[in-house]
C-alpha cells in the first residue's frame, strides 16, 4: 500500500467517523500501526485532522441547518438531539472533551454548532478530545500488538 493510500484512506475513515454517518476510523489506525509502513506520529496526526474535520462539519450543521431538525431525513433523531443538549447545557463546553465518545460524540458536536459555540474553542476542546483518544490507542495498539 503506497503512503498516499494510507493516509488518504486513514483521513477519509476519520472525517466519515466524526460526521453523524456510522464509521470507524480506530480499526483503520490500528491496521496502519501495525503494518508499520508509516511513523505513528503521521498516522494519529491524519486520523485526528480528518476527525476534527468531521466534527466541524456536524458544528456546521448544527449552526446552519436547525431548523431542519424536524424534517424526516434530518440526521439526528429527536431522542439523541435531546440527550445532548442536556447533556452540554449541565456542562457546557466541557462537555466536548466526550466528542471522541462513541453515539454522543457525535451529537454533541452538532449540539455545539445549534447552541452556538463559538469556533475557536470548539475546535480546540474537541482537537484536545480527539487527539488523545488517538494517542491512547496507538499506545496500546503499539504496545500489545507489536
Amino acid at each position: 500500500m503506497t503512503d498516499f493510500a494510507a493516509y488518504s484512506g486513514l483521513f477519509s475513515a476519520a472525517l466519515l467517523a466524526a460526521t453523524l454517518f456510522p464509521a470507524q476510523s480506530e480499526l483503520v489506525l490500528a491496521g496502519l500501526l501495525v503494518a508499520g509502513n508509516q511513523p505513528p506520529w503521521a498516522l494519529v496526526a491524519m486520523a485526528t485532522v480528518g476527525n476534527v474535520l468531521g466534527s466541524t462539519i456536524n458544528w456546521g450543521l448544527g449552526r446552519y441547518l436547525e431548523h431542519f431538525q424536524d424534517r424526516r431525513w434530518f440526521p439526528v433523531k429527536p431522542g439523541s438531539l435531546h440527550k445532548a443538549e442536556r447533556w452540554y447545557h449541565r456542562y457546557g463546553r466541557w462537555s466536548l472533551l466526550l466528542s471522541w465518545a462513541p453515539f454522543i460524540g457525535d451529537p454533541l458536536t452538532l449540539v455545539a454548532g445549534v447552541l452556538r459555540e463559538p469556533f475557536p474553542s470548539f475546535i480546540v476542546i474537541v482537537t484536545l478530545a480527539k487527539l488523545g483518544r488517538y494517542l491512547v490507542l496507538a499506545a496500546i495498539t503499539l504496545q500489545w500488538f507489536t
